[in-house]
């Protein structure tokens, strides 16, 4: 069982930055692919990023990208995202999941579905006031 744990969330002020840890336990995360999610009032789930277990490979929505970055310390079992230039629309909670036992990178569509991911954090809510 692989547990997840994020950090980092908050209020930010619209235009500003925050950076979400996620912290897995165990000794296996450097062969665990990362994401990240993001789920709004009444809506579902949606991907937000993701990265291959070695860091060679990065994933964005199309709503994040040029703001978030995602990024690993495998040495620390823990994957980031940085989210700058936030705007009112980021506010949600913020969860990461890791896939184990297999790489997604051979059909990389499938880092974008929360149904390929194993393990998941419980969340960190992000607010975002204008």
């Amino acid at each position: 069982q692989v547990q997840l744990v994020e950090s980092g969330g908050g209020l930010a002020q619209a235009g500003g930055s925050l950076r979400l840890s996620c912290a897995s336990s165990g000794d296996n995360f450097k062969n665990y692919d990362a994401g990240w999610f993001r789920q709004k009032p009444g809506k579902e789930r949606e991907f937000v990023a993701a990265m291959r277990w070695d860091g060679v490979n990065s994933y964005y929505a199309d709503s994040v990208k040029g703001r978030f970055t995602i990024s690993r310390d495998n040495a620390k079992s823990t994957t980031y995202l940085q989210m700058n230039s936030l705007k009112s629309e980021d506010t949600a909670i913020y969860s990461c999941a890791v896939v184990a036992g297999r790489s997604l990178t051979y059909f990389s569509a499938n880092y974008y579905s929360p149904n390929e991911y194993d393990y998941w954090g419980q969340g960190t809510q992000v607010t975002v006031s204008s």
